[in-house]
């Protein structure tokens, strides 16, 4: 699985790198929703939890959904402006004034993003305003997420300007009460990531560059497609758009890719991932699942992990036969759980504990990136 951006075409001056600090608010909220997804930032989330003004965390709440069960591109506007080249603004009232500049069509789509509608990225006219059919299907969909969401759906679908200045001011509240220093203490160091990830660019070209910013990052061999290792499906293509490029300091272990049909795609990245570099593919740890999902495998596992064993030590210790114990071995081996030596004319195996122990985090990086 994976989401895919169809590059074809495009040219090195409409790839930019540029840190946002409307995406990096979006991030914050996040790790002050669910802290249990960035376990490095939960002291900072502590202290600002504790030190929010009550008034404010109730607000907040309001629309929590915004960004707590998915990202909504609301706080990257710069992707939706016409022409599908801008960057972000750089300063928040700036990208604030970008978000001015969306439609309602864009604004209300956009926001409408935790209801899980099945149609993200699709080729489809933004027409929920005007459609009852849609205005129908809308709040069905929010009624399944709690009344909460139904209320906001229904003020959004009501008076879209209303709730747009009700975000923007809820934004700007919290630049003044956490967010300004949060942000002052990360601009320099996202600035820098961006003149890296640029100079990258310039001298070792995309490829290069994405393989350098994320192990789930690669471009096929023709330089036509980018491909996002991700549990989940997607596709988008840049067309006379461009491609931006966006560090968080913040994010990890998510890893986001905007690809809203009609927006130009954009790559969230996190600029550091604690832990080992080569982590595991999700195609990498859906074998290693499977591989581990079968009993006779998990008692397999039991005596590999004690030390090295022949398959015919395994064949008498499990009442099967040789070749049965050699399917299976074949199996975790594939799957990268069994490392194989050979002692003069015996084969040993035997069970990769380091490999083992990441396997629990490398499902949660996985269906959280």
């Amino acid at each position: 699985m994976s989401v895919t951006i169809d590059i074809t075409g495009l040219t090195p001056d409409r790839i930019r790198v540029a840190s946002s600090p409307l995406a990096e608010l979006g991030m914050a909220l996040h790790a002050l929703a669910e802290p249990g997804h960035h376990p490095g930032l939960q002291g900072w989330a502590t202290a600002t939890s504790a030190a929010l003004d009550p008034c404010l965390a109730d607000r907040l709440l309001e629309a929590d959904f915004l960004w707590r069960t998915t990202f909504s591109d609301v706080f990257m506007p710069f992707a939706g402006l016409p022409g599908r080249s801008e960057v972000p603004a750089g300063t928040l009232a700036g990208e604030l004034d970008q978000l001015d500049k969306l439609s309602d069509d864009q604004f209300v789509d956009a926001a409408l993003e935790f209801t899980c509608e099945a149609s993200y990225g699709e080729r489809r006219a933004l027409q929920v305003l005007g459609d009852p059919a849609a205005h129908r299907r809308a709040l069905d969909l929010a009624a399944t997420r709690g009344p909460q969401q139904v209320r906001f759906t229904e003020r959004l679908l009501r008076d879209p300007p209303s709730v747009r200045a009700w975000f923007r001011r809820l934004m700007e509240d919290c630049d003044e009460a956490f967010f300004a220093d949060t942000w002052a203490g990360m601009v320099h160091t996202l600035a820098a990531d961006a003149r890296h990830r640029g100079e990258l660019l310039r001298r070792k070209g995309l490829a290069e560059t994405l393989a350098a910013t994320s192990g789930a990052l690669s471009v096929d061999e023709e330089e036509r497609r980018i491909s996002v290792d991700k549990l989940a499906e997607g596709r988008t293509a840049t067309g006379d758009a461009g491609l931006t490029l966006v560090p968080t300091s913040m994010g990890w272990p998510h890893l986001m890719v905007l690809h809203r049909y009609g927006w130009q795609p954009v790559l969230h990245y996190p600029t550091a991932a604690p832990g080992p570099a080569n982590r595991s593919s999700v195609e990498q740890l859906t074998r290693r699942m499977e591989a581990l999902a079968h009993p006779v495998r998990m008692r397999l596992c039991r005596h590999l992990a004690r030390g090295p064993y022949t398959t015919s030590e395994l064949s008498d210790a499990h009442g099967m036969t040789a070749p049965e114990i050699s399917r299976h071995l074949t199996v975790l081996k594939k799957a990268g759980l069994v490392t194989t030596r050979r002692r003069g004319r015996y084969v040993l195996h035997q069970l990769d504990l380091s490999v083992v122990a990441r396997l629990g985090g490398d499902f949660i990086e996985g269906v959280l990136r």
